[in-house]
This record gives C-alpha cells, sequence and structure tokens, in this order.
C-alpha cells in the first residue's frame, strides 16, 4: 500500500537532484577520488568492507552539499573537496554502526556489511572511517573546521543513542522525535553546508544561513524518509517497506497515528511496536492507521514546513545556478521521485 505525494500546484517539471549533480560534477570526481585514495590500508578487510557502503548507490547528497555551498560562496580553492571527504567517511562511518545497532539486513537492496562480514569487522572499520576523517580534518588545519565536525559527530551520536532509548517507547512525542532527527541527521546536513562559507571566509550571517538551509533540508529529508517506510515507493529504494515498524522505531507517522488513535488502537501499537508482538498483516494494518487518521499526509506538511524555512535561509544569497540548483533540491528531498 503506497501514497502519493503532491506538493501544492502543479509542476511544469519534477524536481530533479540533476542540476546539482551537474554543477559539482567536476569537484565530486576529486572526491571519489580522494575517497579511494584514503580508505587504502594494509588491512585488506578495511578497503574491501568500506568500499561496499560507499559504492552501494547513494547519491553523495552530503559531500554535494559542502561543494554546493563552498560554489554558493564563491570559493576557488581545494580545502571543500578535502572536506567534503571527510563528510562522506562520517557519514559512511554512521551508516555501518547503524546497521549493526538495527541488525539491518539490505541497504540500498544490497546486503550490509554486517550481513555479510559481522558485526565486529563492520564495528572496526566504522571506527577506521572516523579516524580517517579526522586526519583530513587535521592536514586541513583549521581549528574552526574541526570544531565543526567534530560537535556534528558528537552530536549524531547523542541522536543515535537517543533514538536508542525511544524505540518501543509508544508514549514517545514529537518534540523527541524531532530531537532525535535533528541530531541524528539534520546536524551533519548542516554542517556540510556551513563548511562551504567558512573555507570561503565568508561573514558569521553566511555560515548562519548555511547552517540553518542544512540542518532543516535534514530535519525534512529525515521526516520523508520515515514516510517512506510505510510507502510502496521505498521498494525503488532498495529498502523494505516497514523495516522501521519491525524494528520498533518510534516515528511520526506513528506518534500522530497513535495520539490520534482509539485505545484499541492504542493496544494495537503497544502491542506491535512496544512489546515487538508483530503477526502477519500488523504491518498493512498500521499503514491503514496512518492513512486513516491523515498522520502520512501530515508528516509529509511538517517536511514542506521545513523545507520552507529552509528555503528561506538562503535568501541572503544572490540569485545564480547554484542556489537554484540548491533550491530544487530542497523539492526534491521532499517529492523524493527515485
Amino acid at each position: 500500500m503506497g501514497i502519493v505525494v503532491e506538493l501544492d500546484g502543479k509542476r511544469d517539471r519534477k524536481p530533479s537532484f540533476d542540476e546539482l549533480t551537474a554543477i559539482v560534477a567536476e569537484d565530486m570526481k576529486l572526491v571519489n577520488q580522494l575517497i579511494l585514495k584514503r580508505m587504502e590500508s594494509p588491512v585488506t578487510l578495511i578497503p574491501q568492507l568500506a568500499g561496499h557502503v560507499i559504492s552501494a548507490g547513494g547519491k553523495r547528497l552530503r559531500p554535494m552539499l559542502t561543494l554546493a555551498s563552498a560554489k554558493l560562496c564563491g570559493y576557488q580553492g581545494e580545502r571543500h573537496v578535502t572536506l567534503a571527504t571527510c563528510i562522506e567517511f562520517i557519514h559512511t562511518a554512521t551508516l555501518l554502526h547503524d546497521d549493526v545497532v538495527d541488525e539491518s539486513k539490505l541497504r540500498r537492496g544490497l546486503e550490509t556489511a554486517n550481513s555479510v562480514w559481522g558485526n565486529q569487522a563492520s564495528v572496526l572499520v566504522g571506527d577506521f572511517l572516523f579516524s580517517r576523517s579526522f586526519e583530513l580534518m587535521v592536514e586541513d588545519g583549521s581549528v574552526k573546521v574541526m570544531g565543526i565536525l567534530a560537535s556534528a559527530s558528537a552530536r549524531l551520536a547523542e541522536g543515535e543513542v537517543m533514538q536508542l532509548l525511544t524505540a518501543n517507547d509508544t508514549e514517545t512525542g514529537e518534540t523527541a522525535y524531532l530531537d532525535v532527527i535533528r541530531a541524528k541527521t539534520a546536524q551533519l546536513f548542516a554542517a556540510a553546508c556551513r563548511l562551504g562559507a567558512v573555507v570561503a571566509d565568508r561573514p558569521k550571517m553566511d555560515e548562519e544561513g548555511l547552517d540553518a538551509f542544512g540542518l532543516n533540508l535534514g530535519i525534512a529529508f529525515q521526516l520523508i524518509d520515515d514516510v517512506l517506510d510505510y510507502s510502496a515507493k521505498q521498494a525503488t529504494l532498495g529498502k523494505t517497506v516497514g523495516d522501521d515498524f519491525r524494528e520498533g522505531k518510534i516515528t511520526l507517522p506513528v506518534i500522530l497515528a497513535f495520539r490520534r488513535g482509539s485505545e484499541d488502537e492504542r493496544v494495537f501499537w503497544r502491542r506491535t511496536l512496544g512489546e515487538l508482538d508483530q503477526s502477519e498483516g500488523d504491518l498493512e494494518y498500521a499503514i491503514q492507521l496512518m492513512s486513516k487518521h491523515g498522520a502520512l499526509d501530515d508528516s509529509v506538511d511538517r517536511a514542506r514546513h521545513y523545507g520552507a524555512i529552509a528555503r528561506d535561509s538562503l535568501g541572503i544569497f544572490p540569485d545564480s545556478d547554484v542556489k537554484m540548483a540548491m533550491n530544487s533540491l530542497i523539492d526534491f528531498c521532499i517529492e523524493r521521485p527515485y
């Protein structure tokens, strides 16, 4: 059972990721080269396992945001390539750790590294990638950059722990949920964008504008991710429908359906998510309850809200092809047409 998400009004064309991809294409070649170079290790399992995750078909959205933000700020140097690589290593390390914590078997349609090589290897290679990212930061030499990325990494870890604490807790409210996704997803988006202004030595207002853009884009992105977990579109993302449901994750669609439902419906949610006592047909019924109470549509509306804030955050920058592509990315992340 799926949902069809339409933004207000009809568009002449679908929002696209292509404009941003084209704008940063040459820089992304350099980032990919640096990723391969810095993954190298005499311990053969490390590049083998890391390469499995990094080459698994992701769009490299976070490093692309660093590259695009630097271009938006008129940066002409090369530091943004190194820092975009840092961002990708941090992100990949967290994917390895998350899949172990979540006991995930698939990511983007491929077996997860922990399924192939085991939990211990996945955790240790994740640690290796975190360490590589900090080596690159040291090579960049900016204490300010190290502070931004170290803080984002700490917040990301805090977000994962917060999510662990709210898992299976059907009493979790929207505020606690938003705290989780701000930390575990949006903070790295914010750091990726802020770095573009930092390397270009732009004023604090520009830094804060890009930070706000990334933060709110990241929130919108995660909200849609959580909606898609209950949508047939998830199959096109290389993930099975209902992963969050099976793991007992408390996301906004669940929170809204739980609060708006009858006591009998809340008993269902406590059994399936609180106790992880799930039977055949429970996922389909969960989706029916979300549709009945408008939980999926309203979660998309929340994403639109944060997308609008992200768009406003770019208002201080003059119009350009880069700014247009970054605005198009907001709509793309909300519609997620892939």
